[in-house]
């Protein structure tokens, strides 16, 4: 008896190898292995939190938002002070409010603040939850806690973490708030520090076509942007050329204009805002 339990003990135990390899898969960006190989994980090891963490998180990347409440909330339940898996409830919680009808909405904005929230409180120093927390803030309306008040309080945290990833946070609060030249003060300093930061090279871009300021300057930061690699979340090259282009129509050139219009279209043909552009240029 005290053998067969030892062996059904042994048979629900983490195979380690086998998660470090459906780690590897995730990291690797193939999500449908990745999948698979969870799977079958959870099916050995049901009450593994880092398990329902990954689960939660491919179905986050498919867009599949009940499966990702489910996968992430679990994994909450068995691990409730991981600030990771607060995050990504967040996330989840978004999503879903996202689609939902307006009463509906308001509930579902409130748990995923709630759980951004709950993730800085569990990690102060995790940016990523202090970002996503900042840009709730930004978004949401103060009736489910959002406000620029609040987005600037944690956008000044993370600068005291880092001052690269802050300058971009303050930047992105400045803008949002229509102080430009605060903004452009912050997205600066940060290019002082790291001269190729993709977020500031593109907002330099971005306000220079809201404030029609600093043209040449804005025009001359896409261009760098296009010389590297696109960081995860941040806009594509398309929507790097239909700035560019904006930017070229405020100086006169149309068929720079054009010609950036349709690069843009080249990069991504669904691309909505550089089809308009090109078609009033027309």
């Amino acid at each position: 008896m005290a053998v067969f339990l030892l062996l059904a003990s042994a048979g629900l135990a983490l195979d380690q190898a086998a998660y470090s390899a459906a780690v590897a898969l995730y990291h690797g960006h193939k999500p449908l292995e990745a999948q698979k190989a969870f799977e079958a994980l959870a099916s050995t090891a049901p009450d593994n939190a880092d398990i329902q963490f990954y689960l939660g998180r491919l179905a986050l990347q498919r867009d599949d938002r009940e499966k990702a409440v489910s996968y992430l909330e679990k994994a909450a339940t068995l691990s409730p002070n991981d600030s990771r898996v607060h995050l990504k409830l967040g996330d989840a919680y978004g999503m879903t409010a996202q689609k939902a009808g307006f009463f509906a909405q308001i509930g579902w904005a409130k748990k995923c603040q709630a759980e951004y929230a709950k993730s800085v409180e569990l990690d102060p120093k995790n940016i990523e939850a202090r970002w996503s927390l900042m840009e709730y803030c930004l978004q949401a309306p103060s009736i489910v806690g959002g406000g620029l008040d609040k987005a600037l309080e944690q956008a000044q945290e993370i600068k005291k973490l880092d001052p690269v990833e802050g300058g971009d946070a303050l930047g992105s609060v400045y803008a949002a708030d229509k102080k430009f030249d605060l903004a452009v003060g912050e997205y600066e300093a940060v290019l002082r520090i790291k001269p190729d930061d993709y977020d500031a090279l593109y907002q330099t871009g971005r306000i220079a076509v809201l404030t029609g300021e600093r043209t040449a300057r804005g025009l001359a930061a896409l261009q760098q942007c296009l010389t590297l690699p696109t960081p995860e979340g941040q806009p594509p090259y398309a929507a790097v050329h239909w700035r560019m282009g904006n930017l070229l129509e405020k100086k006169g050139d149309m068929p720079g204009a054009r010609a950036a219009y349709e690069a843009a279209l080249k990069a991504d043909p669904n691309f909505k805002q550089a089809a308009e552009a090109l078609k009033k240029l027309n």
